[in-house]
């Protein structure tokens, strides 16, 4: 499974995205990120096939068990499940 990597400052943890391309609370989450000028990484899990689907929503259920999206992934410890602005604002410290 490749991840897509968006540039930006590199001094607020590994953030990770799985997020479905039609998703508009996705789009909102990594517009969020995104204009905050963090560096993030994000995966559109539609547009995986076979064992890299397979693969991406095993490495969800790591983080939680039910399968909505978004869910914004910070160094493996802080899961925020869906768009919630303030969480994400105050994790990514901006």
């Amino acid at each position: 499974m490749e991840w897509k990597e968006v540039k930006g400052r590199q001094d607020k943890g590994d953030i990770r995205v799985f997020a479905l391309s039609t998703c508009i609370w996705c789009q909102k989450a990594k517009n969020l990120i995104e204009t905050s000028h963090v560096t993030y990484k994000f995966v559109y899990v539609d547009h995986l096939d076979g064992a890299e689907r397979e693969e991406a929503l095993e490495q969800m259920q790591k983080y939680t068990t039910n399968v909505s999206f978004p869910v914004v992934v910070i160094d493996d410890e802080t899961v925020i499940q869906g768009f919630k602005e303030e969480e994400i604002r105050s994790a990514i410290g901006v």
